[in-house]
Formats: structure tokens, C-alpha cells, sequence
């Protein structure tokens, strides 16, 4: 019998802040077998590393918010082991979630589709996937992270929105285990400006809030939440993220014989 092969596919999962990665993140990973979550924001520097814009610590510019390197590292093992270091622990727990719930039929349909998925690439092509979610809010800014992402989802919010979320989020516990709450106008000063530094180069002219795709990130798939002409609730956007992950197993050729 031939000896199975394990196959890791990382998916990105990037969007600003308050703008419902996360969520997608623990939905996907109820769905997929064998997956595991990589939360960007655990790659945040020391507190004291980080630099001071108009008088606050700044935990989102892009140069310099998250360690690079280390995450990047980090990517590596999840992709040629499978599995998170033993010694990892995230701080993601710590913070409250809104809870966005899916549709239980579509998340059964999913679940059991994709588990169809593992069995028969185990039993046709000898081959154990593994699916990594990497979610984060600065997914898209160095190179060498891009480059070791299989799949890429962006999720776009209206700025007004993201606004609205972030303000009523009362705290945020920071890797070190911090409470962190935001000053008044942290916003305005520091999140919106770093959001759209980030962001610019991936859309047409700059246009964080209206502009197509840049060819900045190959294969980026943007997701809409919020368009004048339809609103897409989470059970949506769980169920487009998985058609395009399905495609992408099948173009893969990791289930031959697997009907779309």
C-alpha cells in the first residue's frame, strides 16, 4: 500500500480590523477536516518595540506591527508538518467574539462535502490534506508571506462600518496578555491611516473603500460584504470561500474523479 502523503494548503484570510476574518476563520474550521488557525495578531512585536505616533503606541503600521520573519518561519513548519508548534499559544481566546452564526444545513452541506473531499484523496491520490487559516489584517503587505499563501481571500468592509465595529469594541488583550482599550480618537490618527497605507497598492488608484484589484496579490479573491445592490451575511461568505477552496482542490487534481 502506498504510503500517504501529506498535503498543507494555506489559505489567507485578510481584511481590516472589526471586519469579520476571524469569524470566517473558526466557521471554515469547522468545516474543513484537519485544519488548524494561524492568527496574525499572535506575531505582533513587544509592546516596547513599537513606535509612537502622535502620542499613542501604534499597533497597526504596517512595517512594523507584526514580526515578519517570525511569522513567515512560523508559516513553514505549519506547511511542511501539518500541525501548529507544540509551544504556540494564542491570545485569540482571550477576546470576545461577536457571534455570527451560519445557516446549520449550509454548514452540514459543507462539512460533509469536504469530508468526501479527504476521503477520496486519501483513497485515489494517497494524499491527507491539511488546510492552515491564516487570518489577519495585515496579510497582504510582505512579499514573502503573500508568497506562501495557496489561496487568498480579502474581506471589504465600508470604512463607516469598520469605524462603527472598532468604537464599540471596549478592549483588546495583546499577546503579552495586556488589556488594551483604544483612546478616543485611535481611529482617526492610527488604524483608518495605516488600514488604507496597507492597503492602497492592492486597488486601482489607491481606492481602498470603491477600487477593483490591483495585480499586486496574485489570485486574491475580494469579498464584498456590504454593496449597494446585495448584502452578504456570514453564512455567504462561508459558502463562496468554500466554492472557490473546492475549485482549487479539484484544479489541484488532488481528487480526480470528484464530481464540482
Amino acid at each position: 500500500m502506498a504510503e500517504i502523503q501529506t498535503k498543507v494548503i494555506l489559505v489567507g484570510l485578510g481584511g481590516a480590523t472589526c471586519s469579520g476574518k476571524t469569524t470566517l476563520a473558526k466557521h471554515l474550521k469547522s468545516i474543513l477536516p484537519n485544519s488548524v488557525i494561524v492568527h496574525q495578531d499572535d506575531f505582533a512585536p513587544p509592546e516596547e518595540l513599537l513606535p509612537i505616533k502622535h502620542g499613542y503606541q501604534d499597533w497597526d503600521a504596517p512595517d512594523c506591527a507584526i514580526d515578519y520573519p517570525r511569522l513567515s518561519k512560523f508559516l513553514k513548519h505549519v506547511k511542511d508538518t501539518g500541525s501548529i508548534p507544540d509551544d504556540h499559544k494564542s491570545h485569540d481566546e482571550l477576546n470576545k467574539q461577536t457571534d455570527l452564526p451560519i445557516d446549520a444545513e449550509c454548514q452540514h452541506r459543507l462539512a460533509e462535502r469536504f469530508r468526501v473531499i479527504q476521503d477520496q484523496a486519501k483513497e485515489s491520490d494517497h494524499i491527507n490534506i491539511v488546510w492552515g487559516l491564516i487570518d489577519g489584517f495585515l496579510l497582504y503587505w510582505n512579499q514573502e508571506v503573500i508568497e506562501q499563501l495557496d489561496m487568498r481571500f480579502l474581506l471589504r468592509v465600508p470604512l463607516k462600518t469598520l469605524e462603527g465595529r472598532r468604537k464599540a469594541r471596549q478592549v483588546y488583550i495583546t499577546a503579552k496578555g495586556d488589556a488594551w482599550v483604544d483612546p478616543p480618537d485611535y481611529w482617526e490618527k492610527i488604524v483608518l491611516p495605516a488600514y488604507l497605507d496597507a492597503h492602497h497598492e492592492i486597488f486601482e488608484g489607491g481606492d481602498v473603500e470603491n477600487g477593483g484589484l490591483t495585480n499586486k496579490v496574485k489570485g486574491l479573491v475580494l469579498i464584498e460584504s456590504e454593496k449597494e445592490d446585495k448584502e452578504m451575511s456570514m453564512t455567504d461568505i462561508v459558502e463562496r470561500c468554500c466554492q472557490e477552496l473546492y475549485q482549487f482542490v479539484i484544479a489541484e487534481g488532488s481528487n480526480k474523479g470528484v464530481n464540482a
